[in-house]
C-alpha cells in the first residue's frame, strides 16, 4: 500500500533570498539532523545568466532501525539523490528526492518548494509532499513501513527548526539581508549578481529576538494567512491557531481529506474543524474517515440540516418543558450545556409531540453547540472544538423509562453519534438516582468507546466536594439549584398535561411530514434498470439543474431529448415524473438511438462519495429523460439496454445496486438566474458548482 504525506504551507516571515542562504547551510551535513550523515555534490549545472542554479546531491541518511533488520538488509546507510532547482530570477526553489538503495523494492518520492508568498513578496511559503512505497523487504514489509514514517515525521517536525536556527546564525553573523538576483551586462556578457551583505550595506530586514526568530510583529489575523493555493492547502500556523496541535502525519490526513472533499463535492465542503472532528473520530484512518464524513454530509443534505438554526421554529410547548439551555462555559472555554433531564417529562414530551420533533430539539442543539465553538474560539484564542455538557438527574425515576421515550433516546444517540462525533468535550452526570444503572444499561452500548471515556458520573451530593465540579466549572456560575451562587433561566420542565398529547394518528402524521419534508428523493438503481426521470419542456431555452449525490456504488447519468411522448407515466405537481420502487422505463424498448430520441449530453461517470451539480439549456421542446444506470464493464448502450421484465430477479442483489440522492428543478429562461445552481457556461451541460462556494460550512 502507498503511504502518502501532504504538509501544509509552512510561512516563513522572512525574504526569499534570506531563506536560501539559511537552506544552503544545511550542506554538507546538518548536525541538528543526527541521521543526516553526509551529502556530496555529483552535478551542478547554470544557465548562462546564472538565474537558474540546478545541482544534484547524494546524501547518505543512517536510518534508526533494529540492528537486525540492518543486518538482513546488508546495509548501514541509505542513499537518496536530490535534485534541487533553484531559479533566482522567479524566485523558487524545487526539490525532488528519491532513493537509490533499495530502489527495486522500495520507491520513496519526495517533493518540496520555496516559493515567494502570494501576498506579501517580503514572506516565503514551504511545501512538501511524498510518498513511500514498499513493494517487498525481505519480510520485513510491515515492521520497515512503521520505521520510515515514524523517521519521516520526526524529521519533518525539525525542519522549521532547522531553517529558523541558521537564520539566527546568521543574524549573529551581521548577515539580516540578501539583495534580490538582477541580471547585469559586462563586455556583452549577461551575468548574475548577488552576495550576502551586513545590515549596514544594504536595505536590512530587522529580526526579532532569537525567541521567535520573525522578522515583523503578527498583526491579529497574522495567523489567518493565505496559502500559494486556498484551494487545497492549509497554512502551518492557520491550523496550530485553530485546530491545534496536530503530528505531521495528522496534519497530512487533514490536507488531503480536504482535497479530496473538494475534487469529489464540486459544491459546499464543511469547515477544517469538522472534517477535523471525523478524521479523530476514526484514530485518523483516512479511508474510514472519508466514507464516515460522507454518509454524513449526505444526511446533512437530505434532511437540510444546515439552514436548521435559520428555518426550525420551536415549538412553545418545547420551550414551556424542555429543561435544558446554554449556560457560559466551563474551565476550559467550552461552551456549557445543562440538561435537568430528572426535572423533564420525557413521556410527555414525546406523547405531545413526538419523536421527530424531539430529534430536531436535539439536532438544533448540536448546531448551536458547534456555532458557539467556533465563537470561543475567536474569544479565547485558541483552538475550541468540543462542548461540556452537565446532566442533572435529580428526579429521574422509572416514567423516564417509558418504553417508548427509550426507543426515542437511543434513535437520537444514534443520529448524534453519526454525524456530530468528537464534540462532546465531557459529560457531567450529577446527582445518579438508584435508577441510574437500569438507564445506562439500556444506552451505553449505543455511546462509540471514546465517548464514554468522557462521562464522569457522581452520585447523591458527591459534586460538590474535591474533584467535584468545582474542578470543571469556576464556582460562580454554579446554578443555583446546584447550591451555586448564579441565576440559571433554564426551565425546570415539570408534566406535561395530557390534554396537549397527540393520537397515534396525529403523531404518525407528523413523523411522516417532517420524514419527507427534504427537498431531495431517494433512488436506487439496479444493474440492468437504470432509473429514469421524464421532464416535459415547452419552451426552448429552458433551463433543468440538478444536484444528486451517488450514495452507493458507481452510475453513469445521461440526459436524453424526445419529440415522442414516452409510454404514460404519472406526473407530480411539478411536472416531474416520479418513479416507484420497481424502476420502470421511460425509454419504451422499442426506440432506436438516434431515431427515436437522442443524447444531449455526453453521459458523465460519477462514482461513490461524489457530489453533482449541473444545468443544462434545452434547444428544443419537447421530452427530456434523465438517466442513472449501474456503471459496469459490460454496459450496453441504451438502445440495448435489457428492460424490467428482464431483470426482475437481479432487483433482489445487493451487489448489483447502486443508490443516488437527487434534486431537479426546471427554470423558465426569463429567470434562471438565482437558482440553485450557478450556470457558469450556456454551452457546458455539466457545470459544477464555483470552487469559490468551498469556503463554507456544514454547521452554518
Amino acid at each position: 500500500m502507498v503511504q502518502e504525506y501532504q504538509s501544509p504551507v509552512r510561512v516563513y516571515k522572512h525574504p526569499f533570498e534570506l531563506i536560501m542562504a539559511a537552506y544552503a547551510r544545511r550542506f554538507p551535513k546538518c548536525p541538528l539532523i543526527p541521521v543526516f550523515v553526509d551529502s556530496e555534490i555529483i552535478n551542478e549545472s547554470h544557465t548562462d545568466d546564472g538565474s537558474v542554479l540546478v545541482t544534484e546531491r547524494r546524501c547518505t541518511i543512517d536510518i534508526e532501525a533494529p540492528r537486525l533488520l540492518k543486518r538482513i538488509a546488508g546495509v548501514d546507510y541509505l542513499y537518496f539523490i536530490q535534485k534541487n532547482t533553484l531559479n533566482r530570477r522567479d524566485r523558487t526553489l524545487h526539490i525532488e528526492v528519491h532513493n537509490e538503495t533499495f530502489s527495486n523494492r522500495v520507491i520513496v518520492h519526495e517533493r518540496c518548494s520555496y516559493t515567494v508568498h502570494p501576498e506579501n513578496e517580503d514572506w516565503t511559503c514551504f511545501e512538501q509532499s511524498a510518498s513511500l512505497d514498499i513493494k517487498s523487504f525481505f519480510g520485513f514489509e510491515s515492521t520497515a513501513e512503521k520505521i520510515a514514517m515514524k523517521q519521516y515525521a520526526s524529521s519533518i517536525k525539525k525542519g522549521k527548526e532547522i531553517i529558523e536556527y541558521y537564520l539566527r546564525e546568521l543574524q549573529e553573523e551581521g548577515a539580516t539581508c540578501v539583495p534580490r538576483w538582477t541580471s547585469t551586462v559586462d563586455s556583452g556578457t549577461v551575468t548574475g549578481r548577488q552576495q550576502l551583505l551586513p545590515p549596514s550595506a544594504a536595505r536590512a530586514i530587522p529580526l526579532n529576538s532569537a525567541k521567535d526568530g520573525l522578522h515583523c510583529k503578527d498583526s491579529p489575523c497574522s495567523t489567518e494567512l493565505v496559502a500559494s493555493s486556498p484551494d487545497d492547502k492549509l497554512d502551518a500556523d492557520y491550523i496550530r491557531r485553530y485546530l491545534g496541535d496536530l503530528t505531521p502525519l495528522q496534519e497530512s490526513c487533514l490536507i488531503r481529506l480536504r482535497h479530496w472533499l473538494q475534487e469529489t463535492h464540486k459544491g459546499k465542503i464543511p469547515k477544517d474543524q469538522h472534517v477535523l472532528r471525523f478524521l479523530r473520530a476514526r484514530d485518523f484512518n483516512l479511508d474510514k474517515a472519508r466514507e464516515f464524513l460522507c454518509q454524513s454530509l449526505t444526511w446533512r443534505k437530505q434532511h437540510q440540516v444546515d439552514f436548521l438554526l435559520d428555518t426550525w421554529k420551536h415549538p412553545q410547548l418545547l420551550q414551556d418543558y424542555y429543561s435544558g439551555g446554554w449556560h457560559h462555559h466551563d474551565k476550559d472555554g467550552r461552551p456549557l450545556y445543562i440538561l435537568r433531564l430528572g426535572q423533564m417529562d420525557t413521556k410527555g414530551l414525546v406523547r405531545a409531540l413526538g419523536e421527530e420533533v424531539l430529534l430536531r430539539q436535539v439536532l438544533s442543539i448540536n448546531e448551536e453547540g458547534l456555532r458557539r465553538c467556533e465563537e470561543n474560539t475567536r474569544v479565547f484564542g485558541r483552538p475550541i472544538s468540543s462542548w461540556t455538557c452537565l446532566v442533572d438527574l435529580e428526579g429521574l425515576n422509572m416514567r423516564h423509562l417509558w418504553r417508548p421515550g427509550v426507543k426515542a433516546l437511543l434513535r437520537i444517540i444514534e443520529v448524534v453519534e453519526a454525524n456530530y462525533p468528537e464534540t462532546l468535550g465531557r459529560l457531567l452526570i450529577l446527582r445518579a438516582p438508584r435508577v441510574f444503572p437500569v438507564l445506562w444499561t439500556l444506552v451505553s452500548p449505543f455511546i462509540d468507546e471514546n465517548t464514554r471515556k468522557k462521562f464522569l458520573v457522581y452520585a447523591g451530593n458527591d459534586y460538590q466536594g474535591p474533584g467535584g465540579l468545582v474542578d470543571y466549572i469556576d464556582r460562580e456560575i454554579i446554578p443555583d439549584f446546584l447550591q451555586g451562587d448564579c441565576m440559571c433561566d433554564i426551565p425546570e420542565g415539570g408534566l406535561v398535561p395530557k390534554s396537549l398529547y397527540r393520537t397515534a394518528e396525529e403523531l404518525e402524521s407528523e413523523e411522516n411530514r417532517l420524514l419527507t419534508d427534504s427537498i431531495y428523493k431517494s433512488a436506487s438503481i439496479f444493474k440492468g434498470a437504470p432509473y429514469e426521470l421524464l421532464i416535459e419542456i415547452t419552451e426552448a431555452s429552458s433551463v433543468i439543474t440538478w444536484d444528486f449525490d451517488v450514495c452507493k456504488g458507481d452510475v453513469v447519468f445521461n440526459i436524453y431529448h424526445s419529440k415522442r411522448a414516452p409510454q404514460p407515466l404519472k406526473k407530480d405537481t411539478h411536472g416531474i415524473t416520479s418513479l416507484g420502487a420497481v424502476n420502470a422505463q421511460v425509454i419504451d424498448k422499442n426506440w432506436v438511438l438516434g431515431q427515436d430520441y437522442s443524447a444531449v449530453e455526453k453521459a458523465l461517470t460519477c462514482r461513490e462519495g461524489e457530489s453533482v451539480q449541473g444545468s443544462h439549456i434545452t434547444r428544443w421542446p419537447g421530452f427530456y429523460i434523465l438517466q442513472w444506470r449501474f456503471l459496469s464493464s459490460t454496459a450496453c448502450a441504451a438502445s440495448s439496454m435489457p428492460r424490467v421484465d428482464d431483470v426482475l430477479a437481479s432487483l433482489q442483489v445487493s451487489s448489483h445496486k447502486c443508490k443516488i440522492m437527487y434534486y431537479t428543478e426546471v427554470l423558465a429562461s426569463c429567470d434562471f438566474r438565482g437558482s440553485m445552481t450557478s450556470l457558469e457556461s450556456c454551452h457546458s451541460g455539466f457545470s459544477q458548482l464555483s470552487g469559490a462556494t468551498t469556503s463554507s460550512t456544514v454547521s452554518r
